[in-house]
């Protein structure tokens, strides 16, 4: 079935749906990663986005129901050279068009995706509309017409509202709010971590466990005395989508947060929202980061780490120094801040994924590194 991407620079391409008829719009952005489509996918920090994949075959492994990072689909389109119609592993359950069709999700393939990548690089991340209805320029207008997602709260949309800990890829509910909830958490776990969440993933959650703690999800407007009253160990902000800038009702939380003393470890856009929370900017990038090997350097360790990233936005290294925070971690293909830390309180932050294992494993070290810091916190 015919459809047709149009670009709000007025660029359009013609492609062909796989998932049937459909419409979807958004911010386009392009993903380089060669597989982990289904994480993807499911990554709630890509909402409001559509995914075109710069590896041309995707589908070849099939999707599953353990390879997810939230309960649904959060891209808005998924956009690919070639699909492979007919999987073959032993976990897949459904192709990547069943998947798609379940949530109601367009997806198209036979379209150049090296030339719809050269068009983001050039002139950035742009307000596009897939669709397999309309004419060219009624779509070239109706991209236009799409909201920027500078300015964009996201968070509101995706962010839990109510809080819960994770068992077996279910969310069990928690109803009150005290120290006991602890106790209802898994008993071989030591430190009592609350994780924000502004669109967290599940591998974090995991991350968090396998390192020794106990993780209590928690809503993005968590008020800092709800947090007091729950006395953890540790405090955990989350990625998610949207521009960090926007979301001023969290940074005044945040703020009153790091006066607690207790240790604060970011990923993503809780990198982002600490920077700001603390007196640091942050700005759009052109296209951003989004793939399974950037290279990232720890200025603490000099040492290289290869990195799966995620994000349209990123600190302001000049802003750090003024909010009384140190640069510890830089991305070397375009020297933008990946990580800090602050220089008189337990507080550190990452804008890479360290939970992704895109084949190394450079990155997972830092949440040892978070439970090392409460250790020290609790004596």
């Amino acid at each position: 079935m015919k459809a047709i991407l149009a670009l709000e620079n007025g660029k359009t391409f013609e492609c062909e749906s796989f998932t049937g008829d459909g419409f979807a719009q958004g911010e386009i952005v392009f993903n380089t990663s060669m597989a982990g489509y289904q994480e993807i996918l499911t990554d709630p920090s890509y909402n409001g986005q559509m995914i075109l994949m710069t590896y041309p075959l995707i589908g070849n492994y099939g999707t599953n129901p353990k390879d997810i990072e939230s309960d649904k689909i959060q891209a808005a389109a998924f956009l690919v050279k070639e699909y492979q119609k007919k999987p073959s592993n032993f976990n897949s359950t459904a192709s990547i068009k069943e998947y798609l069709q379940k949530e109601n999700i367009l997806g198209v393939h036979s379209l150049d995706t090296r030339a719809v990548t050269t068009a983001i690089r050039k002139e950035g991340a742009m307000r596009a509309v897939l669709s397999t209805k309309g004419s060219e320029k009624e779509l070239v207008e109706k991209a236009k017409n799409i909201p920027s997602m500078q300015g964009m709260d996201l968070v509101k949309n995706i962010s839990t509202t109510f809080c819960y800990y994770l068992e077996d890829n279910q969310k069990i509910e928690i109803d009150t709010l005290s120290e006991k909830v602890w106790d209802k958490i898994d008993t071989n776990k030591k430190f009592r971590v609350v994780a924000l969440d502004f669109g967290i993933k599940y591998n974090i959650i995991r991350s968090l466990e396998n390192a020794g703690c106990k993780v209590l999800v928690t809503p993005a407007k968590t008020l800092p005395e709800e947090i007091k009253k729950l006395n953890p160990d540790g405090i955990f902000l989350s990625n998610g989508p949207g521009d960090p800038a926007a979301l001023k009702y969290i940074h005044k939380n945040i703020n009153e947060v790091t006066k607690f003393k207790k240790p604060i470890f970011g990923i993503c856009l809780g990198h982002q929202i600490l920077a700001l929370a603390l007196g640091a900017k942050t700005f759009k990038m052109p296209f951003g980061h989004r793939g399974a090997n950037q290279p990232v350097k720890n200025l603490l360790t000099n040492r290289i780490e290869i990195s799966s990233q995620n994000h349209g936005f990123a600190v302001d290294k000049e802003s750090l120094e003024k909010a009384g925070l140190e640069l510890t971690h830089i991305n070397l293909n375009d020297n933008t801040a990946e990580g800090f830390r602050h220089k008189t309180k337990p507080i550190f932050a990452v804008q890479y994924h360290p939970e992704a294992s895109p084949g190394p494993n450079d990155t997972s070290y830092l949440f040892q590194e978070f439970v090392s810091i409460m250790k020290k916190s609790c004596k």
